[in-house]
C-alpha cells in the first residue's frame, strides 16, 4: 500500500514533498528524553529507581522486511498460506503497535537491512536490504517504512531507524555509495519531516562482518557527522551507532554522538550491564547524554536480579531483543514474525515493562 506522500514523492522527487504535519517531536535534553516538551514517564520510579527520562524499547527490526533472493524467500513462508507475504508483515506490525505502546514501549528499532531473519547467522544469502548497490532506496521498502513512521508518530512513539546491518552491508558496491544511501536515507527522513526519530547509522558497528571500513569502529563518526550535518530549515536527526554485545563505546564515536547505543548480548551477569553503563559514561568524550541498550537476549523477567532491572539501576534505558524462531509462534526477528504479545516470555517482559513504566 502506497500513502499519498510516498506516491507523490516517486512522481515528483524528494526535494518537492510536501512538509507533513508531525504529531510528535523527540528531544534530549541532558541525559533524559523529552517527548512534546515532557520527559518521559513524567514523575515515574520503579523500586527506588528513576524512570522518568528513559526511552524503553524493543528490537523489531524486520518490520519492512522482504527477501529478493528467490532460492531464499521461501524460508520465510506462514505457516497458513505457505508463503512469504511482506505486505501482510507489515499490516501485523502496525496492528500491534497499539498494544506495545499501551504496556509502556516508547521505541523501536526498525532497519532498513534489516537483521539475520535467522537470529544469529554466519552465512546470509538472503536479500532484504531496502538500499541498492549504488545507494539508492527501494520504493517498496520505503513505503512499507512510511507506514510504520506515521503510525508511531500518531502514537507519540520515537522510533529508531537503523540504516545499515552486517549481514547486508556488502550489497553496497563501494564507500561513495555507502555515504550516498546515508545522505539519501536522511534526506528521505527530513523530507517527511519526521520528529520523532533517533538515528542508528550502522548495528553493532565493532562486529568484523562489515565490508566497508567507514562502517568499521575507527571511522563510524564520519558518517554520524554526515547525518548531523544535514538539516532542514535548521532541524536536524538524532544520530548515534550501536556496539555488540558487551561492546563499549570508543572516544570518537562518543564525542560525534546524541546518545550512546550499547547491547547486552552475551552478557549473562546483570552486574556486567550495570558496569558497561558505567564504563560508558567514563569513556573520553563524554557529557550528560542518554545511554541506551537498544538489544539484549536475556530475560529473567520473573528473578528481582536481570539485565532490564541492572540497566535501571544505572540509569539507562533497555531495550528487549527476543530472536525466537521462524515458526510464527515465537520471537521479534525471524520471520515470519508474529508481533503480537503471544509467548510466555513475551507476556514476561511485557507485564514487567507495565509495572515498571506505569503504563
Amino acid at each position: 500500500m502506497l500513502t499519498r506522500r510516498t506516491l507523490f514523492s516517486l512522481a515528483a522527487g524528494p526535494a518537492l514533498l510536501p512538509a507533513a504535519s508531525s504529531k510528535t517531536k523527540v528531544e534530549i535534553r541532558a541525559n533524559q528524553f523529552f517527548i512534546n516538551g515532557r520527559p518521559t514517564y513524567k514523575g515515574r520510579t520503579y523500586k527506588g529507581h528513576k524512570i522518568e527520562g528513559l526511552l524503553m524499547n524493543s528490537r523489531m527490526v524486520q518490520g519492512i522486511f522482504d527477501d529478493k533472493n528467490p532460492a531464499t524467500v521461501s524460508r520465510w513462508a506462514y505457516p497458513d498460506t505457505k508463503k512469504w507475504d511482506a505486505n501482510r508483515n507489515v499490516n501485523e506490525f502496525l496492528a500491534a503497535m497499539p498494544l506495545w505502546r499501551k504496556h509502556g514501549i516508547l521505541s523501536f528499532t526498525i532497519n532498513l537491512q534489516g537483521g539475520s531473519p535467522e537470529g544469529y547467522s554466519k552465512s546470509q544469502p538472503w536479500q532484504t536490504s531496502a538500499i541498492a548497490p549504488d545507494g539508492t532506496l527501494l520504493p517498496d521498502f520505503m513505503a512499507r517504512l512510511e507506514r510504520i513512521l506515521d503510525r508511531a508518530d500518531q502514537l507519540g512513539m520515537v522510533p529508531i531507524v537503523g540504516y545499515f546491518y552486517f549481514g547486508q552491508d556488502q550489497v553496497l558496491k563501494d564507500e561513495a555509495a555507502v555515504r550516498r544511501a546515508v545522505e539519501n536515507a536522511t534526506n528521505w527522513l527530513l523530507d517527511r519531516n519526521y520528529r520523532n526519530l533517533l538515528i542508528e547509522v550502522n548495528n553493532e558497528t565493532n562486529v568484523k562482518a562489515y565490508d566497508h571500513e567507514i562502517l568499521k569502529p575507527a571511522r563510524i563518526h564520519e558518517l554520524i557527522e554526515v547525518v548531523k550535518g544535514m538539516n532542514r530549515q535548521g532541524r536536524r536527526l538524532l544520530t548515534g551507532t550501536s556496539y555488540g554485545g558487551n561492546g563499549i563505546p570508543e572516544s570518537n564515536v562518543v564525542k560525534s554522538s546524541d546518545f550512546l547505543l550499547i547491547h547486552g548480548n552475551g552478557v549473562k551477569d546483570p552486574n556486567r550491564i550495570a558496569a558497561m553503563v558505567r564504563e560508558t559514561r567514563a569513556v573520553p568524550g563524554y557529557r550528560p547524554m542518554p545511554v541506551l541498550f537498544n538489544e539484549d537476549d536475556h530475560f529473567d523477567f520473573d528473578k528481582p536480579q536481570n539485565n532490564f532491572m541492572a540497566a535501571l539501576s544505572e540509569y539507562a534505558s533497555w531495550g528487549y531483543f527476543d530472536p525466537g524462531a521462524s515458526d510464527y509462534a515465537d520471537g521479534y526477528q525471524c520471520p515470519p514474525v508474529n508481533w503480537g504479545i503471544n509467548s510466555d516470555r513475551k507476556k514476561s517482559f511485557f507485564t514487567l515493562l507495565k509495572q515498571v513504566t506505569g503504563a
